[in-house]
């Protein structure tokens, strides 16, 4: 890790804060090969079941990436190939809660959408504001927010490049839950904590299934899950699951 950004794992769930208040949390090129290694690690680990991502501070979630070092880049092609965050978290096998507090702009609104699930405190805020620079969005952002939020919405966002309140990105279906800034952690470690106490294998393949029930055919996804049913069904946790409930006691689950 770098000093701008913490890792640490605490019961299941592993927290990677993006630390650096000062510059709105924008991310630096160390920051971003750091972020990469964490979520390897999280893959890399059964003591990681879930993973919650937020900024430092109440300002920003992230302002994205810090446009002071894009000139950094040798050439375009060198900036094409660099390490890129939001590939990372989207590679995560484990679930992912992002915790927005304040602003989540650009690579940030992008980090933010790279995750399954988004809680957003009352003072966030969301832009895709790249086009008032001269350029688009790279890290998923039409992608992303065209799922989210319809198509007519993300043009809205992506061609004005103009920000949204917490209250606007609820209706649209951008996140989930909208809190008070001081609850927004608790709120998402609570459900971090909850996610974690269900079968990983399990909470791993509905991630798997989820996307790619975007992917698919209505027929071929509906076969797909029935066939990443079958192979939950033949683990050890699926087996601790059914002799727990006929036991009538919680299920003690072990990734197996």
């Amino acid at each position: 890790m770098t000093e701008n950004l913490r890792f640490t794992i605490e019961d299941h769930v592993a927290t990677i804060l993006i630390d650096r208040a000062a510059k709105l949390n924008a991310m630096t090129p160390a920051m971003a090969d750091a972020l990469v290694a964490a979520v390897a690690e999280c893959n890399r680990s059964d003591a990681v079941r879930v993973v919650v991502v937020t900024g430092a501070g109440e300002k920003a979630f992230s302002a994205g990436s810090d446009i002071t070092t894009l000139d950094g880049y040798a050439t375009p092609w060198d900036f094409r190939n660099r390490a890129d965050y939001c590939d990372a978290l989207r590679a995560c096998r484990k679930p992912v809660i992002a915790a927005i507090n304040g602003y989540a702009l650009g690579g940030g609104l992008e980090t933010a959408m790279a995750c399954d699930i988004r809680i957003a405190s009352t003072n966030a805020r969301f832009a895709a504001p790249e086009i008032k620079l001269g350029w688009i969005g790279g890290g998923g952002m039409a992608a992303g927010l065209a799922y989210s939020i319809g198509t007519s919405n993300a043009a809205m966002m992506l061609l004005t490049g103009d920000m949204i309140d917490a209250e606007q990105a609820r209706d649209w279906g951008l996140v989930s839950e909208v809190v008070a800034p001081d609850a927004l952690f608790d709120r998402a470690q609570a459900i971090a904590r909850t996610i974690a106490t269900r079968a990983p294998i399990a909470a791993e393949t509905a991630k798997l299934n989820l996307r790619a029930a975007f992917k698919m055919p209505w027929d071929k996804a509906i076969e797909y899950e029935r066939d990443l049913q079958t192979i939950c069904f033949a683990t050890e946790d699926a087996n601790e699951g059914r002799a727990a409930f006929a036991d009538k006691r919680p299920p003690v689950f072990k990734r197996r």
